[in-house]
């Protein structure tokens, strides 16, 4: 099986819907997850609620076309094992860069402001946050999605789904990673919108804390990707 999946088919599913739930927390994910909430809590309360689940499903959507098209168009493909590493390396690079971020944040955000997450394609599509329409909040999802990491996972979910039997197995992968994303970026989205219902002492505490939760477990899984390499090469 690639890159060391579980040669049983439930497991991989449960892996694969992990991954995806593992996903849905990075900053990147969290920061546009926060940015579409904020801009439609006040005029646009219900949407402002779904945009977590808008936002994986659209991102989940270009993850399971890339993985159809593989799948139809490369059934004998498989990733270069020198793709996977530089993939491991620039991931790294980034999730410490945001990590680090997240973290400086809270310190550099006054007593009585809300933190914003950190992230670097939320910066990029920054203006594309102000979306306030149910499409266009999926369609920021599946730009997000146009990233090394995702296109990486998408294809090997195709190579994965091959071994068991073809394109239907990659589409069941898609979706079993789309579905791990959606319960943590539509988790999030919820209770987003309910924080900006709310501007009082748990608010401001609460965003703190996620700041912090988001730059200690990007450091966290970057210091695990290190620590594999060192164990590999040991």
């Amino acid at each position: 099986m690639a890159s060391g999946l579980p040669t049983d088919w439930v497991a991989l599913l449960g892996v694969v819907f992990m991954l995806g739930a593992r996903h849905g927390l990075d900053a990147d994910h969290l920061a546009a997850v926060d940015g579409l909430t904020r801009f439609n809590s006040t005029a646009r309360p219900r949407l402002a609620r779904a945009c977590g689940a808008l936002f994986s499903l659209g991102h989940g959507a270009v993850v399971v076309a890339i993985a159809l098209a593989v799948a139809a168009l490369a059934p004998a493909w498989s990733v270069p094992a020198a793709t996977g590493h530089l993939g491991a390396w620039i991931s790294i690079f980034f999730l410490v860069v945001l990590g680090v971020g997240n973290i400086a944040a809270v310190f550099a955000t006054r007593a009585g402001e809300v933190v914003r997450p950190v992230g670097m394609r939320g910066r990029i599509f920054g203006r594309l946050q102000r979306a306030g329409d149910p499409w266009l909040v999926a369609l920021i999802g599946g730009l997000f999605a146009v990233s090394f990491d995702t296109l990486s996972q998408a294809a090997l979910f195709a190579v994965a789904g091959a071994q068991f039997g073809g394109a239907a197995h990659a589409l069941a992968l898609g979706i079993a990673f789309t579905a791990g994303m959606l319960l943590t970026d539509g988790a999030n989205g919820l209770w987003m919108s309910r924080l900006m219902q709310r501007a009082d002492r748990t608010a401001l505490i609460a965003s703190r804390a996620m700041s912090l939760a988001v730059g200690t477990l990007s450091l966290g899984v970057a210091a695990w990707g290190l620590a594999r390499y060192a164990a590999a090469g040991a």
